[in-house]
Parts: C-alpha cells; structure tokens; sequence
C-alpha cells in the first residue's frame, strides 16, 4: 500500500474525528440504490461506515430445538445495546448482522437495538448449511431449490414473519467443498432468490473450492459474481483462490478480525491491494455474540478493535485515507446494494 501525504481522516482514531467523517456520509444521492434495514429502506449512500459481517445474539441448540422461549429478549437488549453505542461512537453508521434463521435471528430484536442505539442494521433471509447440516431445518432436505427460493423471496417481499421487517442479504452456509447435493441446492435457491430481489448472497463457505463451485452454480442461474460475497475467505489459506473469487468478480470477505488474527489478515488485505484487487476487498470481525443458554450470554465481543487496531495497523503499513475509505464505506455500499445481477 502506498503511503499518503495527506492527514487520514482516522488519525489518531478519536470518537469525535470518526464521528464527524461518518457525518459527512450521511449524504445520499437520488440515483444510489436502495437497501433494506431493519428500521426500513435506506439510500446505499447513507450507509456510511459500514461493519459487514456481525452478530448480536447466536443459538447453537440446533434447528430442531430452537424456540423464540431459550432467551430474554430485555436481557439480550441490555447486554448487546453498549456495545452498538460503542461501534457508533468509533465511526460505525451501519452493521450487518448475519445471524441466520434457525440460528437465533431475531429482527424485532435488532429494530429495537437499531432504534436505541440509533445505528442501521441489517438482517437476512436463507438458510445456513456450514457445520454438517445442523442448522437447517427439515423441510430444507425436502424441497427444490425453487421451493426454498421462494421462501427467501417471500420474506425480502413481504417481511419476515409478520414483522414487516425485510432482510438486507441472502445468507447461507455450505462447508469446505466438494460442495454437497444439498449446499449446491442451497446455492441455487440463493440465486434464484437473487434474480427475484436483487439482495447481494453471503455465504459463509468452508474453503475455497467451495467458493468456486458456488460461484459456479451462480453462473449456471445466470447470475453474476458480483452478487455474492466469500465469507470467512480468511479461513482459506491459499491466497491464490482469494485472487480467482475477486478476478472473478466475487467479493472477497475477510471478517474474523481480532487481536490474534491481525498479521494474518494484514497480510491478506495487503496481497489484495497489491494484486489490484481492494476493490473487491471486504472486512469486518464477526464479533458480538450473545450466546443462549450461557449465563448472561456469555463473553460478548465488541465491534470496536476494526477501529481501534485493525485499520491503525493498516495506516501504518502504508494504507491511504482513500484506501481506507474504499474498504469501510465505498465496497460495502456497492457490495450491498439491492438490484439484479445478471451475467451479460
């Protein structure tokens, strides 16, 4: 990354300087898409500072057992509120939770903490098939891949159960590949779904081959790699397969950010920049995580080391305000905005 003369508009990093930048991009214009948060549809241009890939609360019990009974939903708002006011005190203006049904989505939940922490967030619709098939429900292994589309179009169209509250993303979730007959499916029906709303696919994806095959079969529906974003790239070691997705035209999401993992994922942005492939570069920390069924929700991670750690390290690598600005504000914008993506 080359090194920039001007004063970055994160020096120093204080609550007030990202404040004021994420102010600044509070400025939309007519011609931006639209996007679909909890609170209801957002011009992509006021999107502002953005966190891609994050939770709030998670349930691990399984599909078969999940109930909206396991947890307070006042506890979890307690709990999970701070931590939201934090991330907007640092420069965040919108986070993307990726807490998928059958794994603890709750959208009324994450309106009420967007309301009272006065930061956008986005849910989703899709089912995710990563760590053997636990999560999916039954109905899942029955249907085609158009019967389960139409689920997913059903909530992006009309809300999710009742709420009124539309998803923001697809999101699914396959393991390391070969992909399986039933993840291919789950790939499918995800861009069945796409060509009926226009919601950009995230999918957390075991290696990447699987990525590949998924990008594979979004290419036999006649969608672009552009409606799809890698999750969890950074569980792939191979930097070569990260250069294929974003030559490809996929999104490349490196989201498992923390104090343990910053050379490594330093090292993966760094290769993409070099490679001319920022462009298509999205970060974020999978953190958060009120956990049901452990005491208090267990350890809750904050949003906060992105803003504090991650991107002092990168400005110190050499990475330029606009830089920084491209992974924070511009990739998200047009990673998440809601149209059709077809190949041409």
């Amino acid at each position: 990354m080359k090194k920039s003369g001007r004063r970055s508009f994160l020096n120093g990093l204080g609550a007030g300087t990202l404040a004021a930048f994420a102010a600044r991009l509070e400025r939309g214009s007519a011609a931006e898409q639209f996007i679909n948060a909890v609170s209801g549809p957002v011009s992509s241009g006021n999107l502002g500072v953005t966190l891609m890939h994050e939770h709030v609360l998670v349930d691990f019990v399984g599909a078969d057992k999940i109930e909206k009974g396991r947890y307070d939903p006042d506890e979890v708002f307690k709990v999970a509120l701070p931590y939201l006011k934090v991330a907007y005190e640092r420069g965040c203006r919108t986070l993307v939770d990726c807490t998928p049904a059958y794994l603890g989505r709750d959208p009324v939940l994450l309106r009420r903490l967007s309301e009272a922490g006065d930061i956008r967030i986005l849910t989703n619709t899709g089912y995710y098939g990563a760590s053997g098939n636990r999560y999916l429900p039954a109905h899942a292994f029955e249907e085609s891949a158009e019967q389960l589309a139409q689920r997913w179009i059903k909530e992006a169209r009309e809300g999710i159960n009742g709420t009124g509250i539309k998803p923001g993303i697809i999101k699914i979730g396959v393991d390391a590949g070969p992909l399986s007959e039933i993840h291919r499916k789950l790939a499918r029906g995800a861009a069945l779904a796409h060509k009926a709303t226009g919601l950009t696919i995230a999918s957390h994806t075991g290696s990447g081959a699987a990525a590949l095959q998924q990008l594979q079969a979004m290419k036999e529906e006649g969608v672009a790699p552009d409606a799809f974003i890698w999750v969890h790239a950074q569980n792939e070691p191979s930097k070569d397969h990260h250069i294929q997705a974003a030559r490809l035209g996929a999104w490349v999401e490196f989201d498992g950010i923390s104090e343990s993992s910053f050379d490594r994922q330093l090292d993966y942005v760094k290769q993409m920049t070099e490679r001319g492939f920022l462009g298509r570069t999205l970060i974020s920390m999978d953190a958060g995580w009120y956990h049901v069924g452990e005491p208090g929700g267990g350890h809750y991670r904050g949003y906060e080391a992105l803003f504090t750690m991650f991107v002092p390290a990168l400005m110190k690598g050499g990475a330029t305000e606009a830089q920084i600005h491209t992974l924070l504000v511009d990739n998200p914008k047009s990673a998440l905005e809601q149209y059709v993506r077809l190949l041409r």
